[in-house]
């Protein structure tokens, strides 16, 4: 009697061979030689053409490898176990609910005339990314599988298809995530990184301890979780569907399938290489993002550093906080930019020309980015700014130590800033991004934030590898950036609104008493040129 992985070597080899490029498969000792493990959806030949594009568009929770003719793959299944079968068996649904695990499907042969067998890839070992990072094995709570868990991630809905993501959990020493990010890219490339690692919460997840399949994996005091997408997801899918018949492959079992003939070091480019940064300690959060992206930010960080005042801003300096600051922008899905310091008290109005440029320049990319954004100032400013806005609308973060969130180097202001005991500012923020001048640090920000939008890694990890990737560099975002003209025409309307210099009080083409078309538009070009090159 055939097993089922022998009907799928022989009916799929010509299916899977015919896959895209993207789908090519590492080559690991642990499994039989020439096979991959896979899990296997069963769905009625009406819902096939959905069901691969529902698959192709959440590629994260469901890489599909291949499809067949169901009556030519699954006529029968075994109850005696293959070296190529983790598990002879296939849960079966009717009208979207689980009424059995069957050994045969002999009963069903003349359904499986109309039906398609999908095949999953499962190939990707988060063991063996733990293994090679050097992180022991832990020890599960039960006698299952390694736990999976919904989430109220929904997948992107397609052709009918409505499941949430699953997703499964491994508790990672902190000071492994780096060493663990590594091993996941080498063995796995982009299919292998996690979609979440942080507090379950962010993801849904109520208590780690009760997985909604298999066994727990205990998380220890210095562990962080981290999230991978699981093809469990396919489940759901199958539920959701509530076709009249449909067969899976049951948590924790999977069928062995011929290997792609390719192997996948070609897909393991070093611009797919990636970091990992916290960005938010309660809750527990961290963000992923590729080497070359990352410079590329360290590289905007270090041009807005420059201190043209000559105030030493050097001594305040902290590395990457631009990145991570931008890290948890990218994140969030509603944002409150605050600006507005009176620096002129014998003026009317008494603010100040470096500010509010440079965060209506951030605030007009989060715009573009599709978050929720608005304005906060003090009362006494608020009508000043409206009309600024306004204006700004129809025509088209910290340098001085003072600025509010430069609490965070409260001590370096005191000791190295002119008057710095007097102007050292209380409130500290989780980054504090430096600057020569504060409007180059908004547009630092909006710059980063499109090189992150831009980026393979970062992109994918920001949709948690559900729905369909968004093109780099998106026509919108561009047109988002700051520009020369753009910052021209802000600054004009400021100086239209008498509001001054901050280091000469002139109402001019300035900015802390350096002209505009000299210095900040040469500054502009500079950040604007290194966002967008080769992106």
């Amino acid at each position: 009697m055939m097993t089922l992985s022998f009907l799928l070597r022989s009916c799929l080899r010509s299916a899977i061979r015919s896959l895209p490029k993207a789908a090519h498969i590492r080559n690991t000792s642990s499994m039989t030689e020439g096979l991959q493990p896979a899990s296997v959806v069963v769905l009625p030949r009406s819902l096939a053409p959905a069901f691969e594009s529902f698959c192709q568009g959440n590629q994260g929770p469901l890489p599909l490898l291949g499809q067949s003719e169901a009556v030519k793959t699954l006529p029968q299944l075994s109850a005696v176990p293959d070296i190529r079968t983790i598990c002879p068996q296939l849960q079966k649904y009717e009208f979207g609910a689980c009424t059995g695990i069957l050994t045969s499907l002999a009963e069903h042969s003349e359904q499986l005339k109309e039906m398609v067998t999908f095949i999953i890839d499962c190939s990707f070992s988060i063991e063996e990314a733990l293994e090679q990072a050097g992180i022991p094995r832990r020890d599960l709570t039960g006698p299952s599988h390694a736990g999976a868990y919904k989430t109220t991630v929904p997948c992107a809905t397609i052709a009918g298809f409505c499941c949430p993501l699953v997703v499964t959990m491994r508790p990672v020493p902190k000071d492994k995530l780096e060493r663990l990010l590594q091993a996941t890219h080498t063995i796995g490339g982009q299919q292998g990184q996690p979609i979440h690692i942080g507090d379950p919460d962010l993801l849904g997840i109520e208590a780690l301890s009760k997985p909604y399949y298999g066994s727990y994996v205990e998380c220890r005091p210095k562990d962080v979780p981290v999230f991978w997408p699981s093809p469990l997801t396919s489940l759901e899918a199958v539920i959701s569907c509530k076709a009249p018949l449909a067969f899976a492959s049951p948590p924790g079992c999977t069928v062995m399938v011929p290997k792609d003939t390719v192997s996948s070091a070609s897909c393991l480019t070093p611009e797919m290489v990636p970091e990992v940064h916290a960005i938010s300690k309660d809750p527990l959060h961290y963000s992923i993002v590729s080497a070359p992206a990352a410079q590329k930010i360290r590289e905007l960080e270090s041009t807005i550093a420059i201190d043209p005042g000559n105030r030493g801003i050097g001594h305040l300096l902290l590395k990457d906080e631009l990145l991570q600051a931008a890290l948890s922008l990218s994140h969030a899905r509603s944002v409150l930019v605050t600006t507005g310091f009176p620096t002129h008290f014998n003026h009317e109005p008494p603010e100040e020309t470096d500010g509010p440029p440079g965060a209506i320049a951030l605030a007009a990319f989060l715009q573009a980015l599709g978050k929720e954004t608005a304005m906060v100032v003090d009362q006494r400013a608020l009508n000043l700014h409206m009309r600024i806005v306004e204006d700004a609308v129809r025509q088209g973060i910290g340098d001085g130590g003072n600025e509010l969130g430069m609490g965070k180097v409260k001590e370096a202001v005191k000791k190295h800033i002119r008057n710095g005991d007097v102007i050292a500012c209380d409130v500290e923020a989780d980054f504090a991004v430096i600057a020569g001048v504060s409007n180059w640090g908004g547009y630092a920000l909006a710059c980063a934030l499109y090189i992150l939008n831009s980026c393979q890694v970062h992109e994918r990890y920001l949709r948690r590898a559900t729905g369909p990737s968004r093109g780099a560099g998106e026509q919108s975002w561009i047109q988002a950036l700051p520009s020369v003209t753009k910052e021209e025409k802000m600054l004009g309307i400021l100086v239209e609104k008498q509001v001054r210099s901050g280091v000469s009080g002139i109402v001019g083409m300035e900015v802390d008493g350096l002209p505009f078309h000299d210095v900040h538009a040469e500054m502009i070009r500079k950040l604007v040129g290194a966002t967008t090159v080769h992106m």
